[in-house]
């Protein structure tokens, strides 16, 4: 049997060894186990799970391990250095007992697969994959392994210096949501991902990816939302340092990368986090809290300091080991609410007797207040579903403190708009506009993502109604509406190639429909938008601010047409966005312009480089990619719709306008 030593940190009171054969000093110290014990440690992966250092008792590398498991009986590191055989860790115990148990094995070495051996209090035998493992197995195997030191040199020092400008407002924001697994078939390392994603994407004109969860889980049919690794980037595409040169490389390209992080709730793997150590350690001990009725899984015990510690370090890891530029926090209002997914008798009131789960916020508010600590030009974006009051308001003011929170309000509003027959759309017109009502008390991203195009749902261009055309004329039209309105437009992978079909997550994206005319005016619509908005700022650097919008006609609701104008920062620029959501061309339609003077068609959905019917007979394409824009007829001093001047123009069947003008003074 290898020899372990197993040895309290220097000063602790106590501490036994079982099974050493040697004395080395741990690297978890006093102060180490103080904020351990206040739930306050924020760099834990430094500290718990496999610690490779040197030189052992041997003269050798050795790996430390340590795992907090409370109530267990005894705890033994198994693994390939011992055939697997149980050698014993020793509890570190300082002014009571920590829950820590720790071992130095001399023989474990980087890349070899280990778990612990756990008796509980029943006197069960448990084995279990190692809850601040870093590294892992390519599932279905499920044994942690200890991770090779990095020797990743990052090369991303501008972006990183300069990546605050999103966060600040000062650049625009449109992410590409992605599930890895399903992108591209054949496509299988975290090099090659990077190299083919990072190109398609910039291309387009994105500025973020979204990852769907990429932290380890078991099944691939989760998509990643039921984690069991939380400190591992999964095997299925590489090791650590893989994800790290992926990271890299979509820097290079000017992507940043956000990440899917799931603190809500994990799945009841008999090897993984839950029932640790016999007992309720990291879910909550009480049915009513800690199993989620929906998802079968287990909820966090959000009240519990080790707990708490584990998540919030957790979300420091990604942030700092691997660069990540934000983090979207799933499922957030299952976290907010005691009775969440549950009926009368299934859920117990709060202290206050309210529905308020108020351990989970006050997690959610730290988590937000020490990253915006330690990394203040990160996004945090919170995927929550309801009207909660404040969640990207700061926490000194009472908010959950999210830089964004998804606007699915807006989401499901537009998408059953344009569901309807247009014939039935004037009946619905509010729906288009109502989320100008509240449009600026939170900071939005809207997104149409992949809980959409799933489980039944349809893909968007089959949620369009009419026939085959006038789908792709919604869709684009939909898309230009996402691009018109304020708050950050997120698409989900494929969406630019308009598949008939809903997304499969068991096959690649439809790859060859980028070849067909119709699929393709839609990428190229994209694109297109991608680009103008660059050099239209007014399309995005308001986004915040309510007079940054103006309606010029909400309320034609008998031809279903909007129009409104978006203003650029101290009225530099104005672009004026005209939508007509009937399948009936509108010619002459006049509009209201701030001023006289050339305005210019800068985006028309209906153009025949996008498969449009070519109404006006203008290659808006062509535009976006720095001809010089369509002049229309200048904008006269005849007062409409508020403004001193307008101007008339033809609009096209389903389409959507934008004309753009700099301001004349």
């Amino acid at each position: 049997m290898p020899p372990i030593d197993s040895v309290p940190p220097s000063g602790s009171t106590s501490g036994s060894t079982s099974g050493s054969t040697g004395s080395q000093r741990a690297p978890i110290g006093e102060l180490d186990l103080h904020l351990l014990g206040e739930g306050n440690h924020r760099r834990l992966w430094e500290v718990l799970g496999p610690q490779v250092f040197g030189p052992g008792p041997a003269g050798v590398s050795a790996v430390q391990f340590a795992v907090w498991a409370p109530n267990a009986v005894s705890v033994a590191v198994v693994g390939d250095w011992n055939d697997w055989q149980p050698e014993p860790m020793a509890m570190i115990e300082t002014n009571g007992r920590t829950g820590i148990w720790t071992a130095i094995c001399s023989a474990a070495r980087s890349g070899q697969c280990y778990k612990y051996e756990i008796v509980s209090k029943e006197g069960r035998t448990l084995r279990k994959a190692d809850p601040m493992a870093r590294q892992t197995e390519a599932p279905p195997s499920d044994a942690s392994v200890v991770p090779t030191p990095s020797k990743h040199e990052w090369s991303d020092t501008e972006w990183m210096h300069d990546r605050h400008v999103t966060v600040d407002g000062d650049a625009p924001m449109r992410i590409y949501e992605l599930h890895l697994a399903s992108w591209r078939r054949g496509v299988d390392t975290w090099d090659d991902l990077a190299e083919q994603i990072a190109a398609h994407v910039s291309s387009l004109g994105f500025t973020h990816v979204e990852l769907l969860p990429v932290a380890e889980h078991p099944f691939g049919g989760s998509w990643g939302y039921q984690v069991s690794g939380y400190y591992a980037p999964t095997a299925r595409f590489g090791d650590p340092d893989g994800f790290r040169r992926f990271v890299d490389v979509l820097h290079k390209h000017g992507v940043g990368v956000i990440l899917d992080w799931v603190p809500a709730h994990f799945p009841k793997d008999e090897w993984s986090l839950g029932r640790f150590d016999g007992t309720a350690l990291y879910e909550h001990p009480d049915p009513q809290r800690g199993e989620h009725p929906d998802w079968g899984t287990y909820v966090f015990d959000f009240g519990r300091n080790e707990v708490r510690n584990f998540l919030v370090a957790n979300a420091l890891y990604w942030l700092d080991e691997f660069h990540i530029d934000g983090l979207r926090v799933d499922a957030v209002a299952s976290m907010l609410y005691l009775d969440y997914s549950r009926e009368e008798g299934e859920w117990t009131p709060n202290v206050h007797g309210g529905n308020e789960y108020l351990e989970a916020i006050t997690l959610l508010q730290e988590t937000n207040s020490v990253v915006a600590e330690e990394f203040p030009d990160v996004l945090m974006i919170a995927e929550e579903s309801t009207a909660w009051p404040g969640v990207t308001h700061p926490v000194v003011e009472g908010g959950l403190g999210f830089t964004h929170k998804w606007n699915l309000g807006w989401m499901h509003d537009s998408l059953g708009y344009l569901a309807l027959d247009g014939v039935y759309r004037k009946h619905h017109h509010n729906e288009m506009t109502f989320s100008q009502l509240y449009a600026y008390n939170e900071r939005f991203v809207l997104p149409l993502s992949h809980d959409e195009v799933v489980h039944g749902k349809g893909s968007l261009l089959n949620k369009m109604s009419g026939d085959d055309w006038q789908k792709f004329a919604s869709l684009r039209n939909l898309l230009a509406w996402q691009w018109s309105m304020p708050g950050a437009p997120l698409l989900f992978m494929g969406a630019e190639l308009a598949p008939w079909q809903e997304w499969n997550d068991a096959a690649e994206l439809p790859w060859h429909l980028a070849e067909h005319p119709p699929h393709k005016g839609v990428c190229d619509t994209i694109h297109a938008m991608n680009a103008i908005a660059d050099r239209w700022p007014a399309l995005w650097e308001r986004d915040t601010d309510q007079a940054g919008f103006q309606w010029l006609d909400a309320n034609d609701a008998a031809h279903s047409m909007f129009a409104f104008t978006r203003w650029g920062v101290n009225g530099a620029q104005a672009v004026v966005c005209i939508a007509n959501f009937t399948a009936v061309a509108r010619p002459g339609y006049r509009v209201g312009l701030p001023w006289g003077g050339d305005w210019h068609v800068v985006l028309d959905t209906d153009s025949p480089q996008f498969w449009g019917s070519g109404h006006r007979g203008i290659d808006t394409n062509s535009i976006a990619a720095g001809a010089e824009p369509i002049d229309i007829a200048d904008g006269v001093e005849e007062p409409w719709q508020g403004q001193s001047c307008s101007a008339t123009i033809d609009v096209g069947p389903l389409s959507t306008l934008w004309l753009a003008a700099r301001s004349p003074g």
